[in-house]
């Protein structure tokens, strides 16, 4: 019987890709002592195997990873041939011609215990206000192609909003690669073609190789992609689909040049049957579309793509075949799985890397000994589960929310949410509230960017809000966005700050 006692002395990651050289980097760095890495670190991975790479926009929390692994953020530009994201625009999702943008950003200061955005409600109610864009200071920045970082001082308008990036997976995985390595991470190259499993705890001892060698290990993270090899092939976890309420299946994605310079925001526009993506990067732009196999053939998505990119395409297209859910036990005895191989949602909101990067956190936090704590297990799939669920409901919202004509639309408007999203549309309908919940990926203007943006408002502002005289609070709402509109004017253009580390 293996000996289930004791710290991990070995961790096998299986794949390569962003998942697995972020989870590589980030244990290196974790493990790293002064005496050299407290913990080995192995990583299998072929040559032969390609990785999905079409994960180029992230949410704001990539910033902490960069930080976290010792990356500086110069670095980083640099090697990955990054630009900065100030959000998301939206286009063509209530009908032809229409745009709303999620930025990156609060919509004020909270006055009297009151968010701002309670206060422009009123005017919304009052018909003196259309949208909130006027108060977001990303809004502003990206409309204007500008950017800079935000200042410290939180009575600056320049404070009120933070920043992503755009970059190219596949150079963001080699530099990490480079990093991992220099840290004393093990690079195995081979096909893997059979895993061991010890006969009477279940868990996972090696895998076997090609070339008849193994690599056995006291814990395995599984990042082998949509197959999971080991988290459901051998270990058998299950999966939670969604179709149900999130019908895109499928994805075409082909790089072209840019004819513009690059601009600090990704476009997700709607399409008959789903949505394209357009990602600027300093090199080149990255193009998709996401779309639902039931509602369009598989060639005319292609046609469609090619027909709106904006310059001949860099390479072939790639295309990807996938069922949106998660593993219904993302960890499961000694396999932990990241990446594509816990779970996906479509890359609407541009969360795929940030679930890899909240997925290295909690293992981090609940890094186990061989005995396995049952508990440790249990809180993780837990907190997972919960995270997974909280972007789901995320995306339904852009769905079930959008005027779009079109089967495929009609069929998202008419399917009732989860529960759990209900609520939010009931509440936020109500009074403009958002109530968040345990392992929310999007703060509550996020929501409320998306709420309005769809033309979602509510009923009434909170009565806090409308205590103070109606011209009034008008008055100060104009003075303030003209303060963001000059602030935003006053910036340098996003290709002369940010992109300027690659030149």
């Amino acid at each position: 019987m293996t000996e289930q006692t004791g710290e991990v002395r070995h961790v096998a990651i299986v794949g390569g890709g962003t998942a697995g050289w972020m989870a590589a980097a980030a244990l290196g760095r974790a493990f790293t002592r002064p005496s050299g890495l407290a913990l080995k670190i192995t990583l299998i991975e072929s040559e032969a195997i390609g990785t999905v790479g079409v994960g180029e926009a992230t949410i704001p929390p990539i910033r902490q990873f960069v930080q976290m692994v010792g990356l500086s953020e110069e670095d980083f530009i640099r090697s990955t041939a990054a630009t900065a994201k100030l959000g998301i625009a939206f286009k063509d999702w209530t009908a032809p011609g229409s745009e709303y943008f999620h930025g990156f950003g609060d919509y004020g200061p909270t006055v009297a215990g009151q968010a701002w955005r309670q206060y422009l409600f009123r005017l919304k109610a009052a018909g003196r206000i259309d949208s909130l864009d006027a108060w977001s200071m990303p809004t502003a920045m990206a409309r204007a192609g500008k950017f800079a970082p935000p200042v410290e001082d939180s009575r600056s308008v320049l404070s009120h909003y933070s920043y992503a990036y755009q970059f190219d997976a596949g150079l963001f995985a080699r530099r990490l690669r480079t990093l991992a390595e220099t840290l004393g991470v093990d690079r195995r190259e081979g096909r893997i073609t059979g895993v061991d499993r010890d006969g009477e705890t279940g868990l996972v001892r090696a895998v076997k190789l090609e070339d008849g060698s193994e690599v056995e290990a006291d814990l395995f993270i599984d990042c082998s992609g949509f197959r999971g090899l080991l988290i459901e092939q051998t270990m058998q976890a299950g999966y939670e689909e969604w179709t149900h309420w999130l019908p895109c299946d499928r994805a075409v994605a082909v790089p072209c040049n840019s004819a513009l310079a690059p601009e600090p925001i990704t476009t997700a526009r709607a399409r008959e049957a789903g949505w394209q993506w357009r990602i600027p990067l300093q090199h080149r732009v990255g193009n998709g579309y996401v779309y639902s196999s039931d509602h369009v053939d598989d060639q005319v998505a292609l046609d469609d793509l090619l027909g709106q990119i904006e310059s001949e395409p860099l390479a072939e297209p790639n295309r990807l075949r996938f069922v949106t859910g998660r593993r219904r036990e993302a960890w499961k005895g000694n396999v932990v799985s990241l990446g594509l191989a816990s779970g996906f949602v479509e890359p609407l909101e541009s969360t795929s890397i940030n679930l890899i990067q909240t997925g290295i956190g909690r293992l981090l936090e609940m890094f186990p000994d061989r005995s396995f704590d049952p508990a440790l297990i249990r809180e993780y799939n837990r907190r997972s589960a919960q995270e997974f669920e909280r972007i789901r409901d995320f995306i339904i919202l852009h769905y079930h929310l959008a005027g779009r004509a079109g089967a495929m639309w009609d069929r998202c408007r008419e399917t009732a949410p989860p529960d759990t999203l209900m609520e939010k549309i009931e509440l936020f309908r109500a009074r403009g509230e958002i109530g968040l919940l345990e392992d929310e990926s999007f703060r509550e203007d996020s929501w409320t960017a998306v709420f309005t943006g769809l033309g979602t408002w509510p009923k009434q502002a909170s009565p806090l809000a409308c205590l103070d005289d109606l011209d009034g609070v008008d008055r100060q709402a104009r003075q303030f966005a003209q303060l963001i509109e000059r602030a935003a004017a006053a910036l340098p253009a996003h290709s002369n700050t940010f992109t300027g580390y690659a030149r």
